[in-house]
C-alpha cells in the first residue's frame, strides 16, 4: 500500500534559523533559497531606491522606502515571508523592528536569472491577492519593466530609457537607464 507523504510546511521560525548569510523567502510554507545579487542588479537597486527616497523627500511624502533585505509577512499567517527588493509603505501602522506587516503600496522586483518564475508568476499572484498596488518587475537582461497596477487591473511594459510613469503618484516618472 503506497503511503502519501505531506509535503513539509514551513514557517516563519524556519526563516529566522537559517544560517547567517543565508537569504530564503516562504510562500504558502515552501523555502524559496535567494542567490546573491550580482553588480548590475545592486546598481539598479540603488538607482531606483534612491530616485523614489528623493523623489518622497522632495514632496514632504509620508511613504518610506526599504530596500532589501526587508522583511515582509505579506498575510496573517506564518507560512509567508518575502523580501522584496524595494518596498515602498505609506501606512506606518505597518512597520516594526521585524518589518512590514501587510501589503507594501508599491514593490519592485529586479530579475535575476534564478528568480525569473518567482518574480513573474508566484510572486505576481501573491503581491496581487495581499493587497499590493502596484508592482514592478525589473529584468536588466531585457532593459523591460512590467508594471503591473492592481488597483487598475491593468500591466504596461515600458524599456529602460523611457519614462516609467509611477501609478501611487501623480507627475513621478523614473527613467531606469
Amino acid at each position: 500500500m503506497d503511503v502519501l507523504r505531506k509535503e513539509d510546511i514551513y514557517t516563519i521560525d524556519d526563516i529566522y534559523a537559517l544560517p547567517d548569510g543565508e537569504r530564503a523567502e516562504l510562500i504558502d510554507g515552501k523555502i524559496y533559497y535567494m542567490a546573491p545579487p550580482n553588480t548590475k542588479h545592486q546598481r539598479l537597486l540603488n538607482y531606483i531606491s534612491t530616485e523614489i527616497n528623493m523623489y518622497i523627500r522632495e514632496n514632504n511624502g509620508e511613504c518610506e522606502v526599504f530596500p532589501a533585505p526587508f522583511a515582509v509577512f505579506l498575510n496573517e499567517n506564518d507560512t509567508n515571508y518575502v523580501e522584496p527588493d524595494i518596498s515602498v509603505i505609506c501606512d506606518k501602522n505597518k512597520i516594526s523592528d521585524k518589518g512590514c506587516h501587510g501589503a507594501p503600496d508599491w514593490i519592485i522586483e529586479i530579475v535575476s536569472p534564478s528568480s525569473k518564475q518567482m518574480d513573474y508568476y508566484k510572486k505576481l499572484f501573491k503581491y496581487r491577492t495581499a493587497g499590493v498596488r502596484e508592482y514592478w518587475v525589473v529584468d536588466p537582461e531585457k532593459e523591460l519593466v512590467t508594471i503591473y497596477s492592481f488597483e487598475k487591473d491593468s500591466m504596461e511594459e515600458y524599456s529602460f530609457d523611457k519614462d516609467i510613469p509611477v501609478g501611487i503618484y501623480e507627475r513621478f516618472s523614473i527613467k531606469v537607464q
